[in-house]
C-alpha cells in the first residue's frame, strides 16, 4: 500500500490494524555515465514497493534528495545540507506521529545520508528526554544493501568491479525496474580508481566521470531482479518484526 496513492480514510483504517510505516529515503545525485541520478532513491524505492504488494505495510513518499555536496561536481545533482536536512526530517516524523505512527521505518539508499538521519534521530528523541518523558514512537534506520543477505549476493554476482559509488549492483536495481533507461556506455578506465574526497571540486579531480572503484558496465536487468527478490524478502522479515516489536 502506498501513502500517495491512498485516501485519507484509507490511511485512518491502516491506523486500525498497523502503526508502522515504511519512508524510502535516498539522494539525487550523478552515478556515472551509465547510472540513474534518482539511483540512491529509486533502489529502496523499488525494494520497498515490492516488498508492500507482498507484505501488505504501508509506504510512504520517497524522501528522495539527500545529503550530496560531494557530487555538485556533476550536472543534475540536487542537495541538501544536513541542517536542512534533519529540520525536514523533524516535519516528517512530527507528521507522521501526529496522526499515530508509532513505528518509522527509514529505508536508505544513500551512504551519505547515514550520519545526517542518524543526528534527525537524536534531534528527534531529545525533547522527550529533557522532558523527562518516554518517547511514544521508534525510529529505525536500514540501508538496503545491509540487508541479510544481500551484501554476499551482491559480491557473488559481481566479484570484480563492484565498487563503492556507482556500483554495478545498484545500477542493476535500477535497470530491472526501468529497462527503458538502460545507458550503453564505455567506461576508461574499466574499473574506476578509489580514493578519499573531500568536496565537490576534490571530487570530480579524482573521479573524472563519478565512479568509485566500480565497474558498472556489468549491470544487467537479470542481476537486479535476484538482488530486488533477496533484498525484498529480507525487507519483510525485518519490518514485519519492528512493527511487531
Amino acid at each position: 500500500m502506498k501513502l500517495h496513492l491512498a485516501s485519507w480514510p484509507e490511511i485512518e483504517r491502516y491506523l486500525e490494524t498497523s502503526k508502522g510505516i515504511v519512508i524510502p529515503i535516498g539522494s539525487t545525485e550523478q552515478h556515472g555515465p551509465n547510472g540513474l541520478l534518482g539511483t540512491d532513491a529509486l533502489c529502496p524505492e523499488i525494494i520497498a514497493h515490492e516488498a508492500a504488494e507482498d507484505a501488505g505495510f504501508l509506504v510512504g513518499p520517497t524522501f528522495n534528495v539527500g545529503c550530496a555536496q560531494h557530487h555538485l561536481g556533476f550536472p543534475g545533482t540536487i542537495t541538501l545540507r544536513p541542517s536542512t536536512m534533519i529540520a525536514a526530517l523533524q516535519d516528517w516524523i512530527g507528521s507522521l506521529h501526529r496522526h499515530g505512527f508509532e513505528k518509522i521505518y527509514f529505508f536508505n539508499g544513500h551512504g551519505g545520508n547515514i550520519t545526517t538521519i542518524d543526528a534527525a534521530f537524536i534531534e528527534s528523541y531529545a525533547p522527550y528526554s529533557f522532558d523527562d518523558m518516554a518517547c511514544p514512537y521508534h525510529l529505525k534506520l536500514r540501508n538496503w544493501w545491509e540487508l541479510n543477505g544481500v551484501l554476499d549476493l551482491c559480491k557473488s554476482i559481481f566479484p570484480v568491479g563492484e565498487g563503492s559509488h556507482a556500483t554495478a549492483s545498484e545500477v542493476s536495481v535500477t535497470y530491472y525496474a526501468y529497462p527503458e533507461a538502460i545507458k550503453d556506455v564505455v567506461m576508461t578506465p574499466r574499473i574506476a580508481p578509489s580514493d578519499r574526497f573531500r568536496d565537490a571540486a576534490d571530487y570530480r579531480a579524482k573521479f573524472a566521470d563519478g565512479r568509485i572503484g566500480s565497474d558498472p558496465a556489468q549491470a544487467s536487468v537479470d542481476a537486479g531482479a535476484k538482488i530486488v527478490g533477496a533484498a525484498k524478502a529480507a525487507l519483510i522479515k525485518e519490518v514485519q518484526a519492528f512493527f511487531a516489536d
